[in-house]
């Protein structure tokens, strides 16, 4: 037996995968493996058990067979390997914030409860799955710019998450203040907000002035951002879509 080899069935007991699971992998050219020993069993290299614990980690992620036989194939050299492995790991933190968000929601519902208090509707959905948003914004931006956004958003960490949340909100309320006071989309007290908000964006994507100005359309013409701006204030959108133009005009290329 070679160093660094490992039987099938030593395989299938380190990774909790069947033998018989392995045996499609190989038959299907997914993780084959590099020789075989007396008696024609299987054997694996760490090469093979570095490319099975990818195959498992984007299973978890939700990611069908052929996608993963695409990824893992272009994943030969070492320096492919290791930039696929950040983005696996990325994603995991990701997954692992959003489950932190989630549980912390189910927690505030039993004290909720508990003490009697109510919470307000958004609140009872914080931390749940968005996937739905993300299949259409996949579909609308392309997946680098997602996946490119989605590991900023894992980098900030929980900590940086909800500093952000908190940014938004206060950007949301002061803009909302603008609209009670009649203040011109072109006022420097509304632009030094939209430049926050710019700033906002730019962790995740840098808008330019097109991509800036379109963007504030969006929030007009899809009723579910509408939404999220009525609740800080009635015409907050399309008060937002004009001040990011004015922005836009002035400051962007």
């Amino acid at each position: 037996m070679l160093d660094d080899a490992w039987t099938i069935g030593e395989v299938a007991r380190l990774s909790g995968v069947t033998s018989r699971t392995l045996r499609h992998y190989d038959s299907i050219g997914l993780l084959t493996p590099f020789g075989t020993a007396p008696g024609g069993r299987r054997l694996y290299g760490r090469d093979e058990l570095v490319r099975l614990q990818q195959i498992l980690v984007l299973r978890e992620l939700g990611v069908d067979l052929p996608p993963i036989g695409r990824v893992v194939r272009s994943g030969d050299d070492r320096g492919t390997q290791l930039k696929v492995l950040r983005q696996h790991h990325e994603r995991l933190l990701a997954e692992r914030d959003r489950y932190d968000r989630l549980a912390a929601t189910v927690a505030t519902t039993m004290q909720s409860l508990d003490g009697g208090r109510t919470m307000t509707a958004k609140d009872l959905y914080a931390g749940f799955d968005n996937s739905e948003y993300e299949v259409e914004a996949r579909e609308r931006w392309g997946t680098e710019a997602v996946d490119r956004g989605t590991s900023a958003w894992a980098r900030l960490g929980a900590g940086g998450q909800d500093a952000h949340h908190a940014e938004a909100t206060a950007i949301g309320e002061s803009l909302a203040a603008c609209v009670a006071d009649d203040v011109p989309v072109d006022s420097p007290r509304v632009q030094a907000l939209v430049a926050r908000h710019h700033a906002q964006i730019a962790l995740f994507w840098t808008p330019n002035r097109v991509s800036y100005t379109g963007l504030g359309q969006m929030y007009v013409d899809d009723p579910r951002f509408t939404a999220t701006y009525d609740e800080f204030a009635r015409g907050l959108a399309p008060y937002l879509r004009d001040a990011m133009a004015v922005f836009a005009q002035a400051t962007l290329d």
